[in-house]
């Protein structure tokens, strides 16, 4: 009797700390983290891609022209704000996961992203206050995104056991995979409808999510005593930020040119913020607790793993945005299919490269954990360089099954270099590296997003610009267009007619102006109609695209070069068993930063595992 009153209060107390043992939890807490977690990441993932195919519609709906050029900075940043935050923060909020508790992050990360979802989606004005507003939210957005991203895994290591743990961490990476596809057909349905149902469709789960997690979830880790590296994080995120912006900005026109990399702002961006990351690196040398651990690239595996990780990363990146001013701006049009109706179909016709990846990364995750992982990433690269070329040197009006088949073997290339790519890095780590070593993986991935949208977009324009004007004005003067106005149109950035593309615009009444009602009826329909456009910059897109691609192969064999000197003798001295194929999956998915900390807590714990001064015991030695 004394006992139970004594036990008593401690409920209260454990509730309020949100931090129980997993005997307590009960053995269905696991699955209540799964669910809960996967569920986060889908959302997060899915709002990851929504956007871009649904920007037609949002610019319709606010009355915003995206093709005037005091309107680019909005577009741009509508597409790439929330890729930015995520890049930036997503290693320092690991950490603070692991400070003040992982569940706690995460559910503040859920109703951050759920708060910012109502006010997207609420958006009562027009023009450029509109578009500002759609900004702002769409980066607190990320900042949510960012929360839910570092610390699902790290939730799921903790409640599972090991010897469920890669079964828990695949299924949520696979769900975090497959979300930035699903985005894309999500936004190609509800955008024509409503475009404020791009947003709104996430509040319900959101909603749910929210309180689920508060009720629901619970610390069960170990949390690590350190303080947080406050310098290294700000000099990380004002460097890492500052190049962003820049690339950012490289991409608009400045002056008389069609790109602003000589632009003031831009080379002080770039410039300033190389300066501090050099900052930042020298910071990380000198502090105890540093944000990232730079002695790690002293291991082959590691150097050369993630050098193969940034240049496949560069160089598959924008693939996703060139797929749609193809499909969206040139493809469909030319067969038919009206403007309105263009996104989704977009988004319907780029699923097998998601399918080529999700039947490849599990199997090569499987079977290089018996053989190896070099060849499996090396090979890889090769694959999806050769599909960069197919790409090349398929017409523009292609065949969708050939254009299919490449983008399911781009896929598949895909899959067999990451997630083999990733297991090499950590396993070629010490127990207590791989916190370091996982977030600066992560990081380098998430920023290779930006940084490739903006090397892709210059690529693209540098090709068009050196055919599209005498184009634009021969076919303008071929329907009537006087030599005046034909000249006036010709001379417009080529950025304009590049994102007018991406947009899925036919532009020609935008460009030609109140001058188009003095042509011929036939004039005027043939011009608006859905084959003149997407015709006329068909070739000098060949152009643009072959050197964006071209660029994808150069990038893509440097990685697969960089794979054959991973996995050299001396690189797994002090390394513990491999990653499963759960865990590796979850890695590549953006969730890896959380998972190292929960492994970071348990090698902090009496059940460490092998580490450099300790010799490896079987699991069961630590039951």
């Amino acid at each position: 009797m004394a006992n139970h009153l004594l036990e008593k209060p401690a409920e209260p107390a454990d509730k309020r700390n949100r931090t129980r043992s997993l005997e307590e939890l009960g053995p269905n807490y696991k699955w209540i983290a799964l669910s809960n977690t996967t569920l986060g990441m889908l959302i997060a993932t899915i709002n990851s891609s929504i956007v871009l195919i649904a920007l037609p519609d949002i610019f319709k709906g606010i009355k915003l022209n995206p093709l005037e050029s005091q309107n680019t900075s909005y577009l741009l940043w509508m597409m790439m704000g929330f890729l930015v935050v995520t890049a930036v923060l997503v290693v320092s909020f690991g950490r603070l996961g692991d400070m003040f508790g992982r569940a706690k992050m995460y559910n503040i990360g859920f109703l951050v992203f759920t708060v910012s979802s109502i006010f997207l989606a609420a958006t009562w004005f027009d023009g450029s206050k509109a578009a500002i507003w759609l900004i702002f939210w769409r980066v607190i957005q990320g900042v949510g995104g960012a929360f839910l991203m570092a610390n699902s895994s790290a939730i799921l290591t903790d409640a599972f056991p090991q010897h469920q743990r890669g079964l828990a961490l695949g299924i949520n990476g696979v769900a975090a995979i497959a979300g930035s596809f699903l985005g894309l057909l999500v936004g190609g349905i509800l955008a024509p409808i409503d475009w404020n149902l791009i947003f709104l469709v996430s509040v319900p789960f959101g909603v749910v999510g929210t309180i689920w997690a508060y009720m629901k979830l619970h610390d069960t880790g170990v949390r690590q005593k350190a303080t947080m590296d406050w310098w290294g994080n700000i000099t990380f995120a004002v460097g890492l930020i500052a190049i962003l912006v820049g690339i950012t900005y490289g991409i608009q026109p400045y002056g008389a040119s069609n790109m602003g990399w000589m632009s003031p702002m831009v080379l002080t961006c770039l410039i300033g913020g190389a300066a501090v990351l050099a900052a930042f690196a020298v910071i990380e040398t000198r502090v105890s607790n540093p944000l990232f651990n730079l002695s790690l690239f002293k291991n082959n595996s590691f150097l050369y793993g993630n050098i193969a990780n940034l240049m496949g990363s560069i160089g598959r990146g924008g693939l996703q945005f060139i797929l749609i001013i193809w499909l969206q701006g040139i493809w469909l049009p030319q067969h038919g299919y009206d403007y309105t109706r263009t996104p989704l179909w977009a988004g319907i016709y780029m699923v097998p490269l998601t399918i080529g990846f999700l039947l490849s990364a599990p199997v090569s995750g499987y079977l290089s954990d018996k053989v190896g992982t070099k060849w499996f990433t090396t090979s890889g690269l090769f694959i999806t360089a050769a599909t960069f070329a197919a790409l090349i040197a398929i017409p523009v009006d292609f065949n969708y099954w050939a254009f299919a088949v490449i983008l399911l073997i781009n896929g598949i290339g895909m899959g067999l270099f990451a997630s083999p790519n990733r297991a090499e890095v950590m396993n070629s780590l010490p127990a207590n590296a791989r916190g370091s070593g996982a977030g600066m993986m992560t990081t380098f991935q998430n920023a290779a997003m930006v940084l490739s949208i903006g090397l892709f977009f210059s690529l693209m324009i540098a090709g068009l610009s050196s055919d599209l004007p005498s184009a634009m004005s021969n076919g303008l003067l071929a329907h009537g267009v006087s030599p005046a106005d034909a000249n006036q149109v010709a001379s417009l950035p080529t950025v304009g007619i590049l994102f007018a593309a991406f947009l899925g615009y036919n532009p020609i009444k935008e460009l030609v102006g109140p001058n188009l009602h003095t042509l011929s009826q036939s004039n005027q329909d043939t011009l608006t109609g859905l084959k003149f456009f997407p015709h006329l910059i068909s070739e000098p897109f060949s152009n643009g695209l072959s050197a964006a691609f071209t660029f994808a192969i150069v990038c893509c064999i440097l990685g697969a070069i960089a794979s054959l000197f991973t996995g050299r003798a001396g690189d797994k001295a002090a390394i513990e068993p491999h990653e499963s194929v759960g865990e590796e999956l979850a890695s590549v998915s953006m969730g890896g930063v959380a998972a190292r900390d929960a492994e970071h807590s348990e090698n902090n714990s009496d059940t460490d595992g092998p580490g450099p001064d300790r010799p490896h015991r079987p699991e069961h030695a630590y039951r």
